[in-house]
């Protein structure tokens, strides 16, 4: 009989346990997300102080010369002073001369003249074309005209 009340006083205990460990669990996942969240955020606030994206790339095969139109859609002015294509630096074949800033919401207009980089462009082919700065850097690929 004593085995009987034993057994009868330990059913009353399991529901109680599962219900704390039920709410332990979902304490816990909320603090894990609430981390996540405050990383996450953290993140995407630094990131979107200086962004930088192309408008267009334009590469003309026949002349060998690249025109890049790089766009500030950040909050913080930008700085470039880098080009690269291909990966190769052709920072000093780029006019206006670098590095230049591009004020908050505005277009900055890049021509590189590809002859005196050493580059030769092939009709049809696409290149990597990346404009960097301290803060952003952006690349995408072109195709030549």
């Amino acid at each position: 009989m004593k085995t009987k009340t034993f057994l009868k006083s330990r059913r009353g205990i399991s529901p109680i346990l599962a219900t704390l460990l039920l709410i332990v669990i979902a304490v816990a996942a909320i603090v894990v997300t609430y981390a996540w969240i405050m990383i996450y955020m953290h993140g995407a606030a630094q990131q979107a102080g200086t962004r930088i994206k192309f408008d267009l790339v334009s590469i003309n095969a026949t002349s060998d010369e690249v025109t890049i139109y790089v766009r500030n859609w950040g909050t913080e002015p930008a700085v470039v002073d880098k080009v690269y294509i291909e990966g190769v630096d052709v920072t000093q074949h780029v006019t206006p001369e670098l590095p230049e800033t591009i004020s908050i919401g505005q277009v900055l207009s890049l021509r590189v003249n590809g002859s005196a980089a050493g580059l030769d462009f092939i009709p049809g082919s696409w290149y990597k074309v990346k404009v960097a700065g301290p803060a952003a850097s952006y690349e995408e690929s072109a195709k030549a005209k």
